[in-house]
């Protein structure tokens, strides 16, 4: 940590130094426009950028299929806006996996395409989106997921099943746009003052982003061993969908407490989901001690189906306790 002493030049101008090796570091010289960020009782600092679309080159020569196509998500989370891919000649199989990776990502498209290279683009400008909007529209899709989810247990009905486990690609996109607006918002004050969010509130909402990622698999998870199982016992389905009627309390409350403007009813809200969660515990023991008069195979996959609903619940508690770290004082 180096130190500076304010001066003050004309009467009403504050002056600082700037630390020469940071100002070589950052190419930093005489006629050069830094910007500044106020941030509560902080003043961050950033060399002005000529160009706010960042580019990155990667040697995909040894990756194919999935680690290639999770080197290109990589890249984009990381915040390249331009990501060209080099290799000695791109091989079918790796133009393939670029692809697979395209189309799980928002708003990228290949840009262009040699024998030993191609270039994706994102189409969207970064300041344009909303890490609220994502996280809400998440929230919309996960919750429906899983109820649909115990939907297609109690009904035995497979498409809804299968509706289920296809719609968890749009889960997994939205993820991937918190993380990259969450990693700009580290790397730049910049894009921060952009979202018009505070880095700490980007903090809490890439937090229960993941949260509700988690909960979206567990619905997939559901709807598989749902398309397993032949209709089940009344008891057991009604204690299913009253379970799911609990973990699905715990959710809103926990995604209320973290939208909430007051903090006094974020905080009541945190506290109430928080609370709901204890008592899920209990309810699904009840339903186990049901379970033992089934098949085995039978009892076991719903005995999952119920692990996954009692682990939903945790997630909604887990986006509650950081409703409520969000509510909290400041220092």
């Amino acid at each position: 940590m180096e130190t500076r002493k304010v001066q003050v030049t004309g009467g009403s101008t504050y002056t600082v130094s700037l630390p020469k090796s940071w100002a070589t570091d950052n190419e930093v010289s005489a006629g050069s426009t830094v910007e500044f960020y106020p941030e509560d009782d902080a003043l961050l600092l950033t060399p002005q950028s000529e160009s706010h679309r960042q580019e990155g080159t990667l040697d995909v020569s040894n990756l194919e299929g999935e680690r290639l196509t999770r080197a290109v998500m990589t890249m984009y989370v990381s915040g390249f806006d331009i990501i060209r891919l080099e290799a000695g000649r791109i091989t079918t199989n790796q133009r393939r996996a670029i692809r697979s990776a395209t189309q799980g990502l928002v708003g990228v498209e290949v840009l262009e395409e040699t024998t030993d290279s191609v270039v994706i683009q994102d189409l969207l400008d970064s300041s344009e989106l909303s890490i609220v909007n994502a996280v809400t529209r998440m929230r919309l899709i996960a919750s429906a997921m899983l109820e649909d989810a115990v939907t297609s247990v109690i009904t035995n009905e497979d498409d809804i099943a299968r509706d289920v486990i296809e719609r968890d690609d749009d889960v997994d996109r939205l993820w991937l746009v918190v993380s990259r607006i969450f990693r700009a918002t580290l790397r730049s004050p910049r894009a921060s003052e952009e979202l018009g969010v505070s880095r700490e509130d980007c903090f809490d909402y890439h937090s229960s982003a993941r949260q509700l990622e988690r909960i979206a698999d567990h619905a997939v998870k559901i709807s598989k061993l749902a398309l397993k199982l032949e209709e089940i016992p009344d008891e057991v389905a009604e204690a299913i969908e009253a379970l799911h009627d609990d973990a699905f309390e715990v959710f809103e409350k926990s995604m209320d407490a973290l939208f909430a403007e007051d903090s006094d009813e974020a905080t009541e809200l945190g506290h109430a989901a928080l609370e709901s969660v204890l008592g899920i515990d209990e309810h699904t023991r009840v339903i186990d001690d049901r379970l033992r008069g089934l098949d085995s195979v039978e009892a076991q996959s719903l005995g999952l189906i119920v692990d996954s609903l009692s682990r939903s619940a945790d997630y909604g508690g887990n986006i509650a306790e950081t409703a409520l770290q969000k509510a909290a004082p400041r220092p």
